[in-house]
This record gives structure tokens, sequence and C-alpha cells, in this order.
């Protein structure tokens, strides 16, 4: 894959793209995880964290894309994104619990400990935007990541004023996650006679699936009664 070929292209605006959308929480966890120093201080911990943040990610991710092209572990992936996709569109109860400290060395390795538990889901499916290729991987890492971090508050203020964003995105996890499925070699005996247009069909509807289901959930999670409701008397 040259840069000279437009998958090339298209693959890195996937991976750019699940990633700020799937690190949002991340960014989150670094603000709150340096909030307690000192200005300077602050600026340092967000740099050394995210700096050994894209260490880490790069090499988890690099684990995970070996890992896909074993058989039915793409499938297995593939239903894995699904969830998460239709995760991103269901709001979540609670905020995050995250320690602030005044203590530089402390507030990094909070912030590599938090990335380390969140990041499943952006490794699964920056590996499957990947398609096997470790240079996009690497490329498409080290551009979102930091574009994540630094402009975290940004990014979380998007989101909530246009909520079409996060849509957009669990559509696209969805999407990624029928490519990877159809790629699976358990079925490329079946997948192989098809015609190739077919995959992009079933990633059509993988991020169909994906925002119907999601919204759904989101509809009946807020209309669904909480413990301090109370029913009229009869």
């Amino acid at each position: 894959m040259s840069l000279a070929d437009p998958f090339f292209w298209t693959a890195l605006a996937k991976i750019i793209g699940v990633n700020i959308v799937l690190s949002g929480d991340n960014a989150v966890v670094i603000a709150l995880a340096a909030r307690s120093l000192p200005a300077r201080q602050q600026k340092l911990a967000i740099r050394w964290g995210a700096g050994a943040a894209i260490v880490m990610r790069i090499v988890l991710t690099l684990f995970a894309v070996a890992l896909l092209a074993l058989p039915w572990l793409k499938l297995a992936g593939s239903a894995l994104l699904l969830w998460i996709g239709v995760k991103l569109l269901v709001p979540e109860e609670g905020e995050a619990d995250v320690s602030a400290s005044d203590n530089l060395f402390v507030a990094i390795r909070t912030i590599l400990v938090a990335d380390l538990v969140m990041s499943l889901d952006n490794v699964i499916a920056v590996a499957a935007a990947a398609d096997g290729s470790w240079v996009l991987l690497v490329i498409g890492l080290a551009i979102s990541i930091p574009l994540v971090i630094f402009g975290a508050t940004l990014l979380v203020k998007v989101m909530e004023r246009y909520p079409i964003v996060i849509a957009i995105g669990a559509g696209l996890i969805g999407f990624v996650a029928g490519e990877m499925a159809w790629e699976d070699h358990a079925i490329a005996a079946w997948t192989d006679a098809r015609p190739e247009n077919l995959k992009y069909l079933v990633a059509c509807l993988g991020a169909a699936a994906v925002i119907v289901t999601g919204q759904w959930l989101a509809r009946r999670a807020g209309t669904r009664p909480t413990a301090t409701q109370h029913h009229p008397a009869r």
C-alpha cells in the first residue's frame, strides 16, 4: 500500500476518526489526573504522560494486529466493535473516579494506568482499521493521539454541542466492524466466492446496526424511571 494508493488515505482517515471518537474519555482522564498540579507541571504531566501513552498504545495495537490474523478472531473482534459502537451512543451514569495528584510522577503514573485500562476499544478498532499495515497503524496513532490529548477540552465541547459527531463516530466503528468480519480467514472460502463490493454492503449494514440499536437503547435509557421518581397515587 503506497502513498499514491487512495485506500491508504481512506484507511488512515478511518484510524484517525475512530481513535479521536474513542479517545474522548481518555483525554478527560488525563485532564482530571493533572488538574491539581501547578500550571507548568500540568503541561509536563500531559506531555510525558501522553508520550508514554502513545508508545504503549502502539505496542498494544501491534500485538492486536498480529492476533487478528488468526482465524475467528476478526469475527470476535467485529462483535466487540459493534458493542463498543452501540455503547458509545448510550448515555453513561456517573462520572469517572480519577484521583488528582500534586506530584508530577504520580500524575504521570495515573495517566498511564488509566490509558491502559481504557484502551481496549481503541486498540481493537484501530487494529481493524489498519487492515494489517503497521505503517498505517503507527502514522495514524502518532497523528491522532496528540490531537486528542491536547484538544481534550475542545473535543468534549464539540461532542456536547453537536451530538451528531458521536453518532457519526459510532457509525464509523460499525463500518469498520463489518469490514473486519468480512475479512476473517475462517470464512475466506465463502467471501472469496462473492463480489468484493459486497464487503462494503456488510460494512454499511454494520454502521446502520450500531446507529439504530444505539439510538433505540438511548431512548429507552432516557425514558426509564429512576429510583427517585414516584408514580402518582391511584
